[in-house]
């Protein structure tokens, strides 16, 4: 595969050179605009330098919050394309991406409800495992999508060779995402970002969206459906499982949280479809059954695919309103 680079080694002002590139480096490229994403570039002083003198460094974000909102904006700008490399002609390719999008703030949501923070035994370790799974899914979903838009041929070329051990990434990258907080623990139980079915089906459908016209209203709406499903069975199952629902401690927590007086004060058990964290039409929102168990991947599945059939309606019957809610949060990308 070849990228164009402006100026890389020749000295020639305005013009380019063609960077041959390895799957390894592609899966490089794309951790790092992960990992970029949620930092912040910030300018230092040099000390015993002339004042004159500046540094610039990038800083991880510290706010599990603020981070959620940067992972809710990428979601959105990759279902919008407009994130780097999109094609505004096919929008809708990358469907789960616009359900992630007003899933991650609701996590964020969540994250900032008072009664999280007040009113939940071992708040800390609740918090650790919400800010983990929504960190570690966006540092396993984000650079399967932005390595797509990059360039697809290379993608299908690349896709069975992503590995988050040591031999299939550059070092410098390698070692900045297991300087990431709970890198030891994710990584092993999620599957050290290989890709498996779930990942095959929903960028197979990815392809079969491509194809179809827009004006198809009836194919194209039912791929779409497919490649929601699919992604939403690998973040759940493969990721989120695993590395938080099998968490005793969060376990635990949404066991709590089913309990009368706990769920009238918890953070409700709801997708709502809009960037506000609230709404009082029950169209745009969908609410977790009575009994679902969230802790259990099939129970949880259930009114996931509930929720799912739910977005799906809307972007049927209220398009417009649903991408005006998704470039809204899409707004959120610099988010501090």
């Amino acid at each position: 595969m070849a990228l164009e680079g402006s100026g890389t080694t020749n000295t020639q002002a305005g013009s380019c050179v063609a960077i041959q590139m390895t799957c390894s480096d592609m899966w490089s490229v794309a951790q790092d605009f992960a990992h970029k994403r949620l930092s912040q570039l910030l300018k230092a002083h040099t000390p015993g330098v002339d004042i004159g003198s500046w540094r610039f460094e990038v800083k991880f974000l510290a706010n599990y919050n603020v981070r959620a909102r940067r992972i809710a904006a990428t979601y959105a700008r990759l279902y919008l394309e407009t994130e780097d490399h999109g094609d505004l002609t096919k929008k809708g390719r990358y469907y789960w991406m616009a359900l992630g999008a007003f899933a991650s703030k609701t996590v964020a949501c969540a994250m900032e409800h008072p009664a999280l923070k007040y009113g939940t035994p071992d708040y800390g370790k609740v918090m650790n495992s919400l800010a983990k799974g929504n960190l570690w899914l966006f540092y396993d979903i984000a650079p399967w999508h932005w390595a797509y838009s990059m360039d697809a041929d290379s993608f299908w070329m690349c896709k069975a060779s992503r590995n988050a051990q040591d031999a299939a990434m550059e070092p410098t990258v390698q070692r900045s995402m297991k300087a990431m907080p709970w890198a030891a623990e994710a990584l092993p139980v999620m599957g050290q970002f290989k890709k498996n079915q779930h990942i095959d089906a929903g960028f197979k459908a990815v392809r079969e969206i491509e194809a179809l016209p827009v004006t198809d209203v009836e194919k194209r709406p039912n791929k779409q459906l497919l490649n929601l499903l699919a992604i939403a069975r690998h973040e759940q199952g493969s990721v989120l499982q695993p590395l938080i629902y099998e968490d005793d401690v969060f376990a635990f927590f949404v066991k709590v949280q089913r309990m009368p007086i706990a769920n009238r004060i918890a953070p409700p058990l709801e997708l709502v479809f809009a960037a506000a964290c609230e709404t009082h039409d029950p169209e745009l929102k969908s609410v977790a059954p009575e009994g679902t168990k969230m802790e259990d991947y099939k129970s949880r599945m259930d009114w996931i695919r509930e929720a799912a059939l739910t977005f799906h309606g809307l972007m049927q019957t209220r398009q417009a309103y649903m991408e005006s809610e998704l470039k809204t949060i899409a707004g959120w990308v610099n988010q501090t």
